[in-house]
């Protein structure tokens, strides 16, 4: 039995740089040039390269990346802390963002913090601990703090689809207020006159500039303002459809069109509306933040505000990268990026009957 483990084991050892250069009769040293892609600019002979390069893979050598990480300071690995990264928003960007990383020699990891406070500080100890180079981050409502302590750490940190006000901080964003301001004129444009914003309840600064962009537009067009806010925590339970349901049922509501401030609201709600009555997918004037695939091929099609994806994700990197070929970065100016949105109108925003 002893013997059998002692077999296992070599078989499944680790070729190691000394295995190779005892196997070679080479340097180490050497044998680290060739692996690392310097035997030329080190004038290592193209025979000697060969010789190095067809061992390595015949044996199937590969880097032990922990070593390389404790020599080199560098892990060669971020990480993407987003809200739900199974949200086809995050999700989309997530891929732009590994596509990127992979180019450059890095890996991603991926989490979901479900905009939980304490969820979030666990993932950020866990990723500061194994020595991760950089983060960007979708951070939830009360981790400034944490936020702080990263970058004093002189930790890469770029902060995605929102940012704290009162923190000098690297983020990309959108001008939520500008799309919402214009998703709501267009609705009004179209003769909607009782425009219901449907967002959750926080005070996450994206959210709050939706809500304004909308509040400050109907107010100006001498409309009613009817906000309906939902918990985070309450969007996929039955008090959160108890909440959307008396909006919409309600014998004394006279909505006529509705801009939704999240993707999962639409859906959520869309779904809803087949329950209260079918009518009302046709009925109302309907916009949502962020598209997807299925508002294009729902019946009708869903009019949205589309996020530049690409932009966001490939500015995220730029940053990113940016930082860590930094060697001063709590002191380098921060980069603070703002993109504008998309306005896709489709058919559920079309002018209003009878206007």
């Amino acid at each position: 039995m002893a013997q059998e483990n002692q077999d296992f084991y070599m078989k499944n050892k680790r070729t190691s740089i000394k295995d190779i250069a005892k196997a070679l009769n080479v340097s180490i040293t050497t044998i680290s040039f060739v692996l690392n892609g310097k035997g030329e600019e080190r004038k290592i002979s193209k025979e000697v390269i060969k010789k190095i390069e067809d061992y390595a893979e015949q044996v199937n050598y590969r880097p032990n990346q922990v070593a390389q990480s404790l020599r080199t300071g560098k892990s060669k690995i971020l990480v993407f802390m987003a809200e739900d990264i199974g949200n086809i928003f995050f999700a989309k960007i997530g891929r732009i963002i590994e596509n990127i990383a992979y180019k450059k020699g890095y890996k991603v990891l991926f989490a979901s913090t479900d905009n939980d406070d304490v969820r979030s500080r666990e993932l950020i100890d866990v990723f500061h601990e194994r020595q991760v180079d950089g983060f960007i981050i979708v951070p939830s409502p009360g981790i400034k703090t944490d936020i702080e302590r990263l970058i004093a750490s002189d930790i890469p940190v770029v902060l995605c689809d929102r940012h704290f006000k009162d923190l000098d901080s690297n983020y990309v964003m959108l001008n939520n207020y500008g799309a919402s301001k214009r998703a709501t004129d267009h609705l009004i444009e179209n003769g909607y006159k009782n425009i219901a914003f449907i967002t959750i309840d926080t005070e996450q600064n994206q959210m709050i500039e939706r809500a304004q962009g909308y509040i400050d537009t109907v107010q100006a067009a001498r409309l009613p303002v009817n906000v309906v806010s939902i918990p985070f925590s309450e969007t996929n339970t039955e008090k959160g459809k108890i909440i959307l349901r008396e909006a919409f049922s309600s014998k004394s509501s006279n909505i006529d069109a509705v801009l939704f401030s999240t993707n999962y609201l639409t859906q959520n709600s869309l779904e809803l509306f087949n329950e209260i009555s079918p009518s009302l997918m046709h009925e109302l004037g309907i916009i949502t933040f962020d598209d997807d695939p299925f508002f294009k091929i729902n019946t009708p099609s869903i009019s949205s505000v589309a996020q530049p994806l690409q932009e966001i994700g490939e500015e995220c990197m730029r940053i990113i990268f940016k930082l860590l070929k930094d060697k001063d970065r709590r002191n380098t100016t921060k980069t603070k990026v703002v993109l504008d949105a998309l306005l896709i109108a489709r058919d559920s925003s079309q002018r209003k009957k009878n206007f």
